[in-house]
C-alpha cells in the first residue's frame, strides 16, 4: 500500500473507487497510465456547498498538507460538474511518517473538502479526445498494438494517459517506441497540455 493510500484510510476513505458522476456511475482508477487503479474513494460534492466553497475548503486542505510535510502539493481543481482533480504524485513521494503527521494534522480539512488525496475524477471529454488522437498517431507510428484510452483510463495531470506495457514491443528505449514517440512528440505534448490541472476544468 502506497504512503498516499494510507493517507486515504487515516482520513476516514471508504475505499470504493472515484465514481464518474457526483451522483455515482462508472468507476474510475487513479494515477497515469492506460489500465485499472487501485480502490481509493471519491466523495461526491456535498449538496448545498457552492463552487467558491468547495474551491476554499480544498485550497485550506492543500495548504495544510503543503505546511505538513509535502511543500509541493498543488491545490485540487474542482469542475462546475463537481468532479476534482488533483496531483498526487508528492503524496506518492512522500515518506510513511509524514503522510501520517499530515493525515493527523489535516484530517478535519480534508473531510470538509471531501478531498481524496489519491483520488482522481473520471478524465474529461477534451482529454480523452487528445489521448485518442495520440494512440492513432502511434498507432501509425509502428505501435499497432496501441489502444485509444477511454474516461476510465489512468492519467497523470501534465503527462496524459501514458503508455501501457502490453501496447509495446519493448520498453521505452525500444527503437520502435522511441520511433514513435519522436513522430508524435508534438501531438503528445498536446495531451500532455490538455491533461494538466488548469485544463482539466476548461
Amino acid at each position: 500500500m502506497s504512503a498516499a493510500e494510507d493517507l486515504n484510510q487515516l482520513t476516514g476513505d471508504s475505499g470504493r473507487r472515484p465514481d464518474a458522476s457526483p451522483s455515482g456511475g462508472a468507476s474510475q482508477g487513479t494515477g497515469g497510465g492506460r489500465g485499472s487503479g487501485d480502490d481509493l474513494g471519491y466523495r461526491p460534492t456535498c449538496a448545498g456547498a457552492s463552487g467558491d466553497a468547495r474551491k476554499n475548503a480544498l485550497h485550506a486542505a492543500a495548504e495544510c498538507i503543503r505546511q505538513h510535510g509535502i511543500p509541493t502539493y498543488k491545490d485540487p481543481v474542482l469542475s462546475a460538474d463537481g468532479h476534482v482533480y488533483t496531483d498526487s504524485r508528492s503524496l506518492q513521494d512522500a515518506d510513511e511518517n509524514t503522510v501520517q503527521a499530515v493525515a493527523q494534522a489535516c484530517r478535519d480539512l480534508i473531510l470538509t473538502a471531501q478531498l481524496v488525496p489519491d483520488g482522481q475524477a473520471p478524465a474529461p471529454p477534451k482529454l480523452v479526445q487528445a489521448g485518442v488522437k495520440s494512440a492513432r498517431c502511434m498507432r501509425a507510428n509502428g505501435l499497432p498494438n496501441f489502444r485509444d484510452p477511454t474516461a476510465n483510463d489512468l492519467f497523470t495531470p501534465g503527462h496524459g494517459f501514458g503508455m501501457h506495457p502490453e501496447d509495446l514491443p519493448g520498453d521505452k528505449t525500444d527503437p520502435t517506441v522511441q520511433h514513435a514517440l519522436q513522430a508524435c512528440r508534438s501531438i503528445l505534448d498536446e495531451e500532455a497540455r490538455a491533461s494538466s490541472l488548469g485544463s482539466l476544468t476548461q
